[in-house]
């Protein structure tokens, strides 16, 4: 078998690491950083011009690319590694989400979210002239969907900080609905109004917005129950180790080549045997998130009936990773890494959030459990 990108897809890559490091080195997103909203707008519209946001859908109109899942998964690796400040992740999640829904019937064609069509949310979504994202809790009571008197749904509940949530036009939201029926997980879409949406927090990943969504019956549509949002959190699981270990093999090339140069002793620190075996054992770590994560990106996208246990897979190595992968950069960098003039602090800060978005290594773990038992006690084997 070949496990190589093809060549469309590392055509792809190339195209999206061309315009990145044109657009987006690090000087400018220490510029974007210092700004209000810490998005980059500029290289928004240079994404969306190229079809980014659209590479999902084959709507010619909407800029589509007609392509899948994976080569969403290649796009989230190159902007890992640029920690490029925009909403790619939220965006296609919740055009996949919105997507979703509308095709099986979940949501209707004139349904209105906000004051706006579901179709007409997918165009925007699509074109980029809209901004999407995902809230998340590992709480299962962070935020409640309860039915509205007089129809509807409505949430209220505070769940984790969203990414890019303060710049967000639509944000899509893990709930747990509380019906007549009985209770479980349940996904929503939102519109927030300008003056309603998250406000931006403080936060020590610098290069991307975060705010606290906080929800007081405000009205939803419903995109779907447990297998909506499990469908949801498979895809933002797989993107977000994608960017993880977009982030973990730059920081390996950054620690390789401050290897070469640095001396101590009068050589090379890179001579030395412990620093070589710390490299060597970086190397192995992004090795592995990369086979976990594109696996993940391949189940998920083909629907295989194994893709839950891969996207969960992928989170837990890939957030265990990228832990190791940071902690022996700082080590072998010395002091030097953890300074404001030094870039490694960009990728360790904005690492250690993502470690924990949808889930971090023990809440996958428990999720990973509960899908083997199930195969278990069903008598299929487990791999």
């Amino acid at each position: 078998m070949d496990f190589e990108l093809s060549d469309d897809q590392a055509a792809l890559r190339q195209a999206a690491a061309d315009l990145l490091e044109g657009r987006s080195p690090l000087s400018r997103v220490r510029e974007v950083a210092d700004s209000e909203d810490h998005l980059d707008r500029d290289l928004w519209v240079a994404m969306a011009d190229q079809g980014w946001p659209a590479v999902e859908t084959d709507d010619a109109d909407a800029g589509g690319l007609g392509l899948g899942f994976v080569e969403v998964v290649v796009l989230a690796e190159t902007l890992g590694r640029h920690l490029a400040p925009v909403p790619f992740a939220g965006t296609v999640n919740a055009r996949a989400a919105l997507a979703a829904a509308l095709g099986k019937g979940t949501v209707g064609p004139g349904d209105l979210l906000g004051d706006v069509p579901v179709e007409t949310w997918l165009d925007r979504l699509a074109d980029g002239s809209a901004l999407g994202a995902v809230s998340w809790s590992g709480r299962p009571d962070a935020v409640g969907a309860r039915p509205a008197p007089g129809g509807g749904w409505r949430l209220r509940g505070r769940g984790d900080p969203v990414v890019f949530g303060p710049a967000a036009d639509l944000i899509v939201v893990f709930t747990t609905e509380e019906a007549p029926g009985g209770s479980g997980p349940a996904l929503y879409a939102l519109a927030p109004p300008t003056d309603r949406r998250p406000a931006r927090e403080p936060a020590l990943d610098i290069t991307r917005s975060l705010g606290w969504l906080d929800l007081d019956d405000v009205p939803a549509l419903r995109l779907g129950g447990a297998d909506a949002a499990g469908a949801l959190l498979d895809r933002a699981a797989t993107v977000v180790s994608a960017e993880m270990l977009g982030a973990a093999a730059r920081v390996l090339e950054l620690t390789v080549d401050y290897a070469r140069v640095r001396e101590q002793f009068g050589r090379p620190i890179g001579s030395f045997q412990a620093v070589k075996h710390r490299c060597a054992d970086m190397l192995v770590d992004v090795e592995g998130m990369r086979s976990s994560a594109y696996y993940a990106a391949w189940a998920v996208g083909s629907g295989d009936p194994d893709a839950a246990a891969a996207a969960s897979a992928a989170k837990i190595w890939c957030s265990d990773a990228s832990r190791r992968v940071m902690a022996s950069a700082l080590q072998v960098h010395g002091g030097i890494g953890f300074t404001w003039e030094h870039d490694l602090h960009l990728y360790l800060k904005r690492a250690q959030l993502d470690q924990v978005s949808f889930g971090d290594a023990a809440h996958h773990r428990r999720r990973l459990i509960g899908l083997l038992r199930g195969r278990v006690e069903a008598g299929l084997p487990i791999l």
